[in-house]
């Protein structure tokens, strides 16, 4: 693209990207914002703006671009690469505070197939996710570098082929101090990104919501697949499981006491029933003491929530959270020394209205809210009157 700030390694569809934004302005009000203003938050050219921009990262005075997920008011939705929040892309994680990863795999599953295609539709319903966070004031992208790094090219025909790749993967990531921000893909994603994670980290706390436990030991005779990554995560000595919490499990079960393997490690296993019809502030007080200061994962198992709310995944148990209650999961992780989180088992076939992804891709923007060194300065962000509903 002719004149184009030349930062990003991936040049958009002409007039549909985010060059196109920062050549036309975010119109949002932002400093720099207006009609064909730069935007210096977004390029540390000394020119102050796009056109006829040469800088080079690493060049500018120490000062880097920290791109955005374009606007609605510049691009339209539909338009331009299909990446999480509509955010840059680029083929690795240097140089990133947090980035967005798919790993489509659902080789694990036991039950409905089709999570492998949860990157690609998380990423299609992100385009309706803003920038700013306007119920708690985050500015994630006012304070964090955070692209889209594409999908891990898993092995869909050899499943401990694909934890290896996974695992070597996010190694990668991990040791660029990068916090990757992951979409799934059934939950043995997890498992192997736990066992990178924890290479840098040591032994980490777990946030864990789901409708199960996932520390079964084998079925069909294979130890590693959606309902096992737990028990060889603590096999591994991966979970400092004195800091380990699941919250929304239920359903029917083969044993008669379920959770007896996750009482013994030391888990804290927070029933459905426990939190039907109430808030979980008061939970996640408790979860907050819990974790410390340590190290901190989240996975976010999309069947921990009601099927009314996300029907398409591929084991789903009725009764479960409700999406007010996962949000207040999610912000009561702030504070928290977070390395790593996920969003699992998003099956999009099981879910024409596309609302189970939609809910995904809020979830995921709010993980990225709640890491460490977001901003939350603005506050509350209350409506405008006459705001431009995009």
């Amino acid at each position: 693209m002719a004149g184009a700030c030349r930062r990003q390694a991936v040049v958009f569809v002409p007039g549909a990207g985010w060059e196109a934004e920062q050549a036309l302005g975010s119109g949002d009000g932002r400093p720099g914002g207006g009609p064909r203003g730069a935007d210096p938050d977004l390029c540390p050219c000394p020119s102050g703006g796009v056109s006829g921009c040469t800088l080079n990262p690493g060049e500018g005075g120490g000062r880097s671009a920290r791109p955005r997920c374009l606007s609605a008011l510049s691009v339209a939705r539909p338009a331009g690469v299909c990446s999480m929040m509509k955010l840059p892309v680029q083929g690795s994680a240097e140089g990133l505070d947090a980035a967005f990863v798919g790993v489509p795999l659902d080789t694990g599953t036991s039950n409905r197939p089709g999570a492998r295609f949860g990157p690609r539709q998380i990423r299609a319903e992100s385009a309706m996710v803003r920038r700013y966070n306007a119920s708690t004031g985050a500015a994630p992208f006012d304070s964090l570098q955070v692209a889209d790094i594409g999908d891990v090219n898993v092995n869909l025909y050899n499943l401990p082929d694909s934890c290896r790749l996974i695992r070597e993967s996010y190694q990668k990531i991990v040791a660029s101090g990068c916090v990757p921000l992951t979409l799934g893909g059934d939950h043995t994603i997890t498992y192997p990104i736990l066992q990178a994670v924890a290479e840098k980290h040591g032994p980490v706390g777990l946030v864990h919501v789901d409708a199960h436990t996932d520390t079964g030991d084998r079925a069909l005779g294979e130890k590693i697949y959606h309902g096992t990554p737990f028990r060889r995560c603590v096999e591994e000595g991966l979970l400092d499981c004195s800091r380990v919490v699941q919250i929304g499990i239920r359903g029917s079960s083969y044993d008669p006491d379920p959770y007896q393997y996750c009482r013994e490690q030391g888990f804290r296993v927070v029933l459905a029933e426990e939190c039907w019809l109430k808030s979980l502030g008061p939970l996640m007080e408790e979860v907050r003491k819990q974790m410390g200061e340590q190290p901190v994962y989240i996975t976010f198992d999309i069947d921990g929530l009601d099927p009314a709310y996300a029907p398409g995944t591929g084991t789903p148990e009725v009764a479960g959270l409700t999406p007010a209650q996962a949000l207040e999961i999610i912000r009561g992780c702030k504070g928290l020394n977070l390395v790593g989180c996920d969003l699992v088992e998003v099956a999009p076939m099981y879910d024409v209205s596309g609302n189970t992804a939609l809910l995904a891709a809020n979830l995921l923007f709010e993980m990225l809210c709640v890491l460490p060194r977001v901003q939350t300065g603005r506050g509350q962000l209350p409506p405008a009157p006459g705001a431009t509903r995009l």
